[in-house]
């Protein structure tokens, strides 16, 4: 695991402003803080910081490059099917026992196609001297990040934004069309940024910047991979099967090993398969604890770690440490993270470097097999349409007598939630379900007018077409995100084993009825979870990891809310009126409507721009 930083310059002259980029390594140093390398040459610079999980020889710090000198390369991730290139090439001169040289013996022998073959997760950077191009590279699902900005005949690229901020040239303007989709999903979709210089590389994509130009090359299309659902045979062995070697590969290091696991199926089930694969004596166990109860899922942790035999250790997460979180994240971070569930994990990774340097982590199976709740509503939200007028008024009414509850995820909301999209198209309803809460109807309808490529050519079946469209939205741009950051703030390397290719085209290929069945989410999961864990641990209501981010906002950080969000201090780029911000903080401070999540979303990108903006956009 590494952080990866670089400049170059594709039209043969020097660079321009070359010790820069030493200063882009201080600031990517906390991904890989157990050594760095350079390659410098007067046209091109690469670096990387490494974290050393494979070969723990400094021989292994990056950048590598092939016998020739042709290539130069600088890798950030951890490729699983190295064992394989290794063995296809073994005349190769390889100095170290690493996961990365193999990489670059295949592409000495076979060239850059053969970057479109490779199994992990992975940013990488690659030089090449002779043709002088700079190849930019993204994984499949987007696990790991890679960012650059164009400055004249110049290319720089770095794993996190906030190197690249070093640099002067580097405008600091805010991207429109990124502020609309963090005010209506709470996320920016790539290949945008918060800033309009600053683009992301593509999951999936390799991306070439020479002299004639910007070659760009996807090759992972999951909407392609789901185009006709296969009718499999025996789906829970093959499942079974497909996972236990995914988290086989995944438990490869010279490091100590841990999963993160907050209680439910996803990741108590790899739990319970590295427990297998490597012994419970092996494995370690990290979970969060709230002193509010209906967020405290450590306990169901810790039944799960004495069943399997491991150890659990548990951190506490009360407001005093979220806020030390919130602090850290955000002056860290050159990004408004508004996933709340981005500090627990900041302060479980925190507290699990003191024991590992890898973790396990369950991202990916929700989006995969089916497991948010949004998908039972998109299963009979047709049929609930259909139902007699008066009914569906009556239920209406009984939403609106049910008390407002700030606990995890209450009824109530959830009730709300449903009937506030009922009768809307699938994708208008889902953006309603998934979104702020900041955006109208009619507002939502305009920004899925202006995002059309992301739904287009999906399934006719709406759960198909839901679930597909949050693999590559909500995990790749909202959750990877979230976890990367504050896992690699520590210091701490997150593998997801869900994301393995091969299990990722086995559910693509999967029918809805084998996700959704009947009122059970994730069913063919749970079919292979039951494999292996006590019922209890299989069929829990989810939860996932939240923070009771709602009576927090009406409690230690009511003068922040106050502060931030009073009409003078309200940013014009959201498009927000002042008095419906208003409204929505004394609806919440009086207990009529739950505006958590949308005043939260607010509350980040106010405090992102203080720190990174100085002040308002």
């Amino acid at each position: 695991m590494c952080g990866i930083f670089g400049a170059v310059r594709v039209d043969s002259h020097p660079l321009c402003d070359p010790t820069l980029v030493s200063q882009m390594g201080v600031t990517v140093k906390h991904r890989g803080p157990d050594g760095q390398g350079l390659f410098e040459s007067q046209t091109a610079i690469l670096g990387a910081t490494r974290l050393r999980v494979r070969d723990l020889r400094a021989a292994g710090d990056q950048p590598f490059s092939d016998p020739t000198g042709r290539y130069w390369l600088a890798c950030n991730g951890e490729i699983y099917d190295a064992a394989r290139w290794r063995a296809r090439y073994p005349d190769y001169p390889y100095r170290t026992r690493s996961d990365i040289e193999p990489l670059l013996a295949a592409i000495h022998h076979r060239g850059l196609r053969v970057l479109t073959d490779i199994d992990g997760m992975f940013a990488i950077a690659l030089w090449d001297r002779h043709e002088e191009r700079l190849t930019l590279v993204r994984d499949r699902a987007g696990e790991k990040p890679l960012f650059y900005a164009q400055l004249g005949g110049e290319v720089w690229f770095a794993s996190e934004i906030q190197a690249l901020l070093r640099h002067p040239r580097v405008s600091h303007e805010l991207d429109p069309a990124g502020l609309d989709d963090l005010f209506t999903i709470g996320y920016i979709l790539e290949p945008r940024s918060p800033f309009t210089a600053i683009r992301r590389i593509p999951a999936g994509t390799i991306v070439n910047f020479a002299a004639a130009g910007i070659e760009e090359i996807r090759f992972w299309n999951p909407v392609a991979q789901a185009k006709a659902p296969e009718r499999r045979r025996d789906p829970i062995r093959q499942l079974d099967r497909l996972l236990q070697r995914a988290v086989a590969r995944q438990l490869v290091a010279d490091v100590p090993m841990g999963v993160f696991v907050s209680g439910g199926v996803d990741s108590s089930l790899l739990a319970a398969m590295a427990v297998k694969t490597l012994g419970p004596s092996r494995v370690a166990m990290f979970s969060v604890g709230f002193s509010a109860k209906s967020f405290d899922e450590s306990a169901h942790a810790q039944r799960l770690s004495r069943h399997l035999g491991t150890t659990c250790h548990v951190v506490r997460a009360d407001e005093d440490d979220l806020r030390t979180a919130l602090d850290a994240v955000t002056a860290s971070v050159a990004e408004p993270i508004t996933d709340p569930a981005v500090l627990p994990t900041f302060l479980l990774a925190r507290m699990a470097r003191h024991h590992v340097t890898t973790v396990l982590s369950g991202e990916g199976a929700d989006e995969l097999f089916g497991g948010y709740p949004t998908y039972l509503g998109h299963r009979y939200g047709a049929r609930y349409a259909a139902a007699p007028p008066l009914l569906r008024q009556a239920l209406t009414q009984v939403s609106k007598l049910l008390p407002v509850s700030h606990g995890k995820v209450p009824v109530s909301w959830m009730l709300r939630r449903f009937l506030a999209a009922d009768a809307q198209p699938w994708h208008e309803r889902h953006v309603t379900w998934f979104g702020t809460g900041l955006r109208t109807s009619q507002e939502i309808g305009l920004w899925l007018q202006r995002r059309a490529r992301f739904w287009e050519g999906l399934p006719d079946d709406p759960v198909s077409a839901a679930t597909l469209f949050d693999y590559q939205t909500y995990l790749r741009d909202g959750l990877l995100v979230k976890l990367d950051r504050a896992t690699m703030l520590n210091s701490l390397e997150a593998r997801a084993p869900y994301l393995d290719r091969s299990v990722t085209r086995f559910a693509l290929g999967l029918p809805s009825e084998l996700k959704v069945r009947s009122l059970t989410t994730k069913w063919l999961l749970k079919q292979v979870a039951s494999r292996w864990l006590p019922a209890r641990h299989v069929h829990r209501r989810k939860r996932g990891l939240s923070v009771p981010i709602s009576s927090w906002l009406n409690g230690g950080l009511r003068g922040e809310v106050d502060r931030l969000l009073a009409p003078t201090q309200l940013p014009e780029a959201s498009g927000l009126r002042p008095e419906r911000i208003a409204a929505l903080v004394s609806q919440h401070r009086r207990a009529e409507a739950d505006h958590g999540r949308a005043l939260w979303t607010l509350l980040i990108f106010q405090r992102w721009c203080e720190r990174w903006l100085g002040g308002q956009p």
